[in-house]
């Protein structure tokens, strides 16, 4: 259920970004992410995007690359 979420709630802020410049949009995508997100958010998100969950935009992916991992820990508590 938390990665259904986390993929509807990066698709949103990707949806802001889109009218972007695309190295803007990824930046701000990932930005947002960093500064906003706890690092238990984050671990959802690499878990969806390393299990190649469906649904999460090409902006979301492209902006991956730019996010903090979170620490091991936030990991292994999925």
């Amino acid at each position: 259920m938390w990665r259904d979420k986390i993929v509807t709630m990066a698709n949103q802020i990707a949806t802001f970004f889109a009218s972007a410049p695309r190295e803007e949009g990824v930046a701000g995508l990932a930005e947002h992410i960093n500064n906003f997100w706890d690092p238990r958010m984050r671990a959802q998100l690499f878990a969806a995007v390393e299990d190649g969950a469906g649904g999460l935009q090409p902006l979301v992916l492209e902006a991956a690359a730019r996010i903090r991992r979170p620490p091991i820990a936030c990991r292994q508590n999925l």
